[in-house]
C-alpha cells in the first residue's frame, strides 16, 4: 500500500459516514416548510454540486426569496443534531483510517458538505485527527465532477495526484477523482442498481466496505 499510494482521500458524505439518509429527510423537510415538494429526481440533479451550488439551484428551482447564505444557514441548523447525535461511521472505516496512520498514508478530505458539518461530524465521531487536510467544494468553486477540490487536497498534502487513492459513493465524485488524474475506489451505499452499474464503469475498484479494503490491500 504504502509503496503505491502516498495519501488516501476520502470523500464524507455516504463514503466515510452514512449519512445521505439525513438529507433525504432535510430536502423534504425544508422544502415542506416552503409548502412545497421534493422532486422524484432531486438526487440526480443535484449529484456532486457544492453546498453553494446546492442552495443556488435550491433558490433558483423554488424561486425561493431566501438568500444562498440564509438557505445554507437552515440547512446546517437542520443538519445538526443528526451530524453530532446520530450519523455513524460506514463499517470499517475506523479500523481502516487506524490501518492508514500505522502505515504512514496521508489522510484527508474533499467534500461537497458545509465545513460546518464536516468538523462537527469528525469531532463527534472522535476520528478528527486522522486528517491532515479537509477541503470543501465551496472553497475550490465548482462541485464535482471537476477534479478541483481533488487536486487542492492533494496540494495540501503534498502528493502527486497519481500517489493518491480516493473513495466515493457516486458517479460524479469517480469522474472527478479520475480526472485528477488519481485512482478512484467506489464504495457501497445503498444505490441505486442503476447507479451502482454506473460507478462500477467509472471507478478502478469498487468493494462494500473497508474491511474488505483493507483484506485487499493485505492479500
Amino acid at each position: 500500500m504504502n509503496k503505491q499510494y502516498e495519501a488516501v482521500i476520502f470523500d464524507l458524505d455516504g463514503t466515510l459516514i452514512d449519512s445521505m439518509w439525513v438529507w433525504e429527510k432535510i430536502d423534504e423537510g425544508f422544502l415542506s416548510e416552503l409548502d412545497l415538494e421534493v422532486p422524484k429526481n432531486m438526487d440526480k440533479l443535484l449529484e456532486g454540486k457544492s453546498f453553494t451550488e446546492t442552495a443556488m439551484y435550491f433558490k433558483e428551482r423554488f424561486e425561493l426569496e431566501m438568500s444562498v447564505e440564509a438557505i445554507k444557514e437552515r440547512w446546517n441548523e437542520m443538519a445538526w443534531e443528526f451530524y453530532t447525535q446520530k450519523v455513524p461511521l460506514k463499517e470499517g472505516a475506523k479500523d481502516f483510517l487506524v490501518w492508514l496512520k500505522k502505515k504512514n498514508i496521508k489522510i484527508g478530505i474533499a467534500t461537497s458538505n458545509s465545513i460546518e458539518l464536516v468538523e462537527a461530524v469528525l469531532k463527534a465521531l472522535n476520528i478528527r485527527d486522522y486528517f491532515s487536510q479537509i477541503r470543501t467544494s465551496c472553497e475550490v468553486g465548482r462541485g464535482k465532477p471537476f477534479p478541483d477540490i481533488y487536486l487542492k487536497v492533494a496540494e495540501d498534502l503534498k502528493v502527486e495526484p497519481d500517489k493518491c487513492l480516493i473513495f466515493e459513493d457516486i458517479p460524479n465524485g469517480l469522474r472527478a477523482g479520475k480526472a485528477a488524474g488519481m485512482t478512484a475506489w467506489g464504495i457501497f451505499d445503498n444505490q441505486t442498481e442503476e447507479m451502482q452499474a454506473e460507478m462500477k464503469e467509472i471507478a478502478d475498484h469498487f468493494v462494500i466496505d473497508y474491511y474488505e479494503v483493507i483484506r485487499d490491500f493485505e492479500a
